[in-house]
């Protein structure tokens, strides 16, 4: 199963080049409350509840404070341990449209000596077309921040994102803080984060494997890096002993050289630093892997690896695995934890030694597990797996018995050794795709997403009772569609092993597959529509890397398929919800809207020179109304056809949308409630108008602005003023007026 940084913003290839190593601080927050140009409602922004849902790449215990920790996420932001409430705070959801890049958290660091310090170091891409990187400092455990615009650019959803800490408060001195970057070397800081600049005399020599410095760990009054552009014959670990000249730490231990150093943790009862090497950076690649430890008063380095991979299931597939994870009990010496990762053959699990490596348990071969409060978890099997993707992992320094581990999907969490259940409360780090929310029934919402497919809300204040929609499992949902007419009639698309198209009968509570489907659609699974009466199913089919191919229509609920090669490839197709007959396209490439008469068989031209060459456009068609279709534009703004593309107007009351969804009308309004993400004036935001677009007012704040919020926006049809909007990392949030 993929996990959540694989199904977002497609990473690509390449490098950025070296930037500038200085940095000055910026005003605090990117708020835009003084430029307030339309008036705002008050609103109460919530999840609604899944669970996860993401790559949870980091989970830190404040050693010196009961109860407080940190976690965070590849795109989906930094959260903080409410221990009274048992629950996850996200801490940076002021980050807004302009912001997105700085959604993906590279690392967290703490004060142990002031416990309300925090640090992050965020930037999801490294790539030349992302921004730089930034650095946030807390005095209140992240209620309220003070942000650094570095020059250099992060990587929080890049390989190597479940290495780390990268990020470290000097231990000989707290107003002196280190940053390991991916293309620029070590920076550091000597006033508390609000400058950098270059770590003078640190020896590695970036390449462009895009690794730099994977883990800053203080041992004692030292500070050790993990360097991961060795070439195997310079050192891939160094040190600095006094805060100022570095070198390599003595005596590399044997078969580690072509290794990539993962984490570490040193247990001060003992003096021992253990460390974890993979043959990749991870989460995905590694196919080998060790444990060591350094005893550092002696300089002696010890392999204590629990399992060496290579061996054989009991099925006879390889045992290819490395190490990620490690964590050490500062209650008692010697007692440490480490996971395996990327072991798809036989599992990955957590083992836990009580000798300082000697000797080894796993802790899945005892493992109960109790998923009943996020179902999606067992992906339409029996039982969940013990997990994937394990890098982060966190032994409670006031309970020995305490173990936390992240999961490409979750964060587990025991205070027995035995059993484990998630302990994901407050985190949501889906990346939304689709929503509908039916008028009728007992869901008013269903969801689609990537990794985790399609999901019907029965309740938004708890994870969906049914997990993900089976017959079949989507890994990533592409396509989702109701029946305007016909309500409980649903079809579905996307990334799945045993089909890629299913179709519901009862709004989306159960499914069934397809007959049959074209054979694109198990490698570029696309949109998909269905008209007003869901007689007519219309699939569009786009590959992962962009290339898009010829839509297919059928007539038979899907058991068979016509291509249509009227329809522009590629393109969304919308569905008439007054009239059956009526289908629509924008063809993003050339800015001509496309339309059908005869329930999808042929398209012809209607309007042209409509805005083209940009991929961020969204057709959407008013509920209820024959040939009323809206267009969002991101650089051209708003445009409305009112006789089904013939024509199209500009929608003047704002400058830029980039998705437009429908609600429920207003008391005595004669015109659905619309919503948008866009700007009206220059502030981009999500807005609703209760009068046609002539006027909006904004609903959203500067506390909450999750970054990107483009992908779909809609209302609620049943209730007036409740909104659901998509993010790209926060889950999905819903907006109620209060």
């Amino acid at each position: 199963m993929l996990a959540s940084g694989l199904s977002r913003r497609a990473v690509l290839a390449g490098t950025a080049a070296a930037a500038a190593l200085t940095a000055v601080p910026a005003a605090q927050g990117r708020a835009h409350a003084a430029e307030a140009e339309v008036p705002a409602t008050a609103y109460r922004w919530r999840n609604a509840v899944i669970g996860g849902t993401g790559f949870v790449t980091g989970v830190l215990f404040h050693p010196s404070v009961r109860g407080l920790a940190y976690a965070r996420t590849d795109i989906g932001g930094a959260y903080r341990w409410d221990d009274r409430a048992a629950r996850w705070v996200p801490l940076i959801d002021h980050l807004g449209w302009d912001d997105w890049n700085l959604l993906g958290v590279e690392a967290i660091a703490v004060d142990p000596v002031h416990p309300n310090r925090l640090y992050l170091a965020l930037g999801t891409y490294a790539q030349s077309w992302a921004g730089n990187g930034a650095v946030l400092r807390s005095e209140d455990r992240g209620a309220t921040w003070s942000r650094t615009d570095l020059t250099v650019k992060l990587g929080a959803n890049e390989d190597g994102r479940g290495a780390g800490e990268r990020l470290l408060v000097d231990p000989r001195d707290s107003d002196v803080l280190w940053l390991g970057t991916r293309h620029d070397g070590l920076l550091k800081s000597t006033d508390r984060g609000a400058t950098w600049a270059a770590a003078s005399g640190f020896p590695g020599v970036p390449s462009a494997s895009g690794q730099g410095v994977t883990l800053l760990v203080a041992v004692g009054r030292a500070v050790h890096a993990g360097w991961g552009d060795s070439d195997g014959s310079t050192p891939n670990l160094y040190r600095t002993l006094d805060g100022s000249t570095w070198e390599a730490v003595p005596g590399r231990p044997a078969g580690t050289s072509a290794k990539v150093p993962i984490r570490a943790a040193y247990d001060c009862l003992t003096r021992e630093l253990y460390v974890t090497y993979a043959n990749a950076p991870g989460p995905n690649g590694q196919s080998d892997g060790s444990v060591h430890k350094l005893a550092v008063g002696s300089g002696k380095w010890t392999e204590v690896t629990p399992v060496k991979p290579g061996g054989t299931t009991s099925d006879g597939s390889a045992d290819t695995f490395g190490y990620g994870g490690v964590a050490v009990d500062a209650r008692r010496p010697g007692t440490v934890v480490v996971s395996t990762n990327n072991r798809w053959a036989d599992i990955d699990t957590l083992y836990r030694t009580t000798d300082g490596g000697r000797t080894w348990t796993s802790l899945k071969d005892a493992a109960v597990f109790d998923v009943s409060e996020t179902p999606f978890l067992k992906w339409g099997a029996d039982k969940p797996k013990f997990g994937w993707w394990i890098q982060a992992v966190g032994v409670d320094p006031y309970d020995s018995r305490h173990i936390v581990y992240g999961t490409g999907a979750t964060l587990y969490g025991t205070h027995d050794l035995t059993h484990w259940a998630p302990q994901i409360r407050g985190l949501e780090e889906t990346s939304v795709r689709q929503l509908v929310s039916p008028p009728v029934g007992e869901a008013h919402l269903l969801s689609g997403s990537g990794d985790i497919g399609v999901m019907y809300h029965e309740r938004l204040t708890a994870s969906p009772s049914r997990g993900m929609a089976s017959n079949p499992v989507f890994g990533s949902a592409t396509g989702l569609a109701q029946a305007a007419g016909r309500p409980e009639y649903v079809v579905r698309t996307g990334w799945g092993d045993h089909g890629n198209g299913a179709y519901s009968n009862d709004g989306g509570r159960t499914w069934a597959p397809f007959a049959a489907q074209p054979s694109i659609a198990h490698d570029a699974p696309g949109p998909i529509a269905t008209n007003a009466d869901g007689s007519v199913l219309l699939w569009s089919f786009v590959h992962w890397d962009g290339t898009k191919y010829a839509a297919h229509r059928s007539a038979d609920n899907g058991a068979t398929w016509t291509e249509i090669s009227s329809f522009p490839k590629g393109a969304t197709p919308v569905a008439d919800p007054a009239d059956p007959t009526l289908f629509y396209a924008y063809d993003t490439d050339t800015g001509t809207l496309l339309a059908s008469t005869d329930s999808g068989l042929t398209f012809t031209k209607r309007a042209s020179g409509l805005p083209s060459g940009d991929s961020q456009f969204k057709l959407v068609a008013a509920p209820g109304r024959r040939g009323d279709l809206w267009l969002s534009t991101k650089g051209n703004g708003l445009h409305r056809s009112t006789d089904g593309g013939v024509g199209f107007s500009k929608v003047d009351s704002c400058s830029a949308s980039f998705t437009l969804g429908f609600g429920k009308a207003a008391d005595g309004a004669g015109y659905p409630a619309i919503y948008q993400v866009g700007a009206v004036g220059t502030i981009t935001a999500v807005y609703r108008s209760d009068d046609g677009a002539k006027s909006w007012v904004r609903i959203n704040d500067d506390r909450h602005q999750w970054g990107y919020i483009g992908e779909v926006i809609v209302g609620d049809p049943r209730i007036h003023g409740r909104v659901y909007l998509a993010t790209n990392g926060r889950g999905i949030q819903y907006g109620e007026a209060v």
